[in-house]
């Protein structure tokens, strides 16, 4: 993801108390999954952006909470996001990722592999609004959103309609500060179909659930 965040505050970190208080619920969680842990020091040699751990636990608990079983993500990249899913979901569960670069999807594959998730997790390599527009699944529990923010929007219109009445949407970066995303946060918030919230969690985590 690309821009300012909305957060104020001083360069190195969150002032005060909230970094304290940032600290705190850190060391209070379990540590992840070694693999997750590997994935993200991977990424950060590499220099590929990953969603935030808080963002991540999040999804994992949407996951675990609704016992997800179809899964769509948008937006792959090394695959930390898809993982920490894959380990909350019940083993019956599916997750399709969408990303068109192959370099980091082999990336990931390699780690679903290592978790022994792979069986569970399917890659397309091609640009999501094209296939979406004809994806046979429907009835989804949970989309994430984590892409292209200029598509945002897009994606949007076209997954709220493959989600189950009562399922998740859940979109990273409502806080980068662009223009695109401040007009993509007032339509997600307004949108008919669904009941929508944004929270202050990594980047900025939306969280819409289809009441209609």
């Amino acid at each position: 993801m690309h821009g300012e965040c909305f957060t104020a505050g001083p360069p190195n970190g969150l002032p005060g108390q909230m970094q304290e208080t940032t600290d705190y619920l850190e060391a209070l969680h379990p540590q992840p999954h070694p693999l997750l842990l590997e994935l993200e020091q991977h990424a950060r040699k590499d220099g590929v952006t990953l969603v935030s751990r808080d963002t991540a636990r999040l999804l994992a608990t949407i996951v675990a909470a609704m016992q997800a079983t179809r899964i769509v993500e948008i937006g792959t990249a090394y695959g930390y996001s898809t993982l920490w899913m894959a380990l909350a979901q019940p083993r019956i569960g599916r997750i399709w990722t969408i990303d068109p670069d192959i370099r980091r999807t082999d990336v990931a594959l390699s780690y679903f592999k290592r978790a022994e998730e792979d069986d569970f997790i399917e890659i397309f390599n091609t640009p999501a609004l094209e296939l979406l527009e004809n994806f046979p699944h429907r009835n989804l529990d949970v989309v994430f959103i984590d892409a292209n923010e200029a598509d945002y929007g897009a994606y949007l219109e076209l997954a709220v309609p493959m989600l189950k009445l009562s399922g998740v949407v859940v979109v990273d970066g409502c806080l980068e500060d662009t223009a695109g995303m401040r007009a993509f946060n007032e339509a997600f918030l307004d949108h008919p179909s669904l009941l929508a919230t944004i929270l202050p969690i990594g980047n900025g985590t939306g969280i819409g659930a289809r009441v209609r």
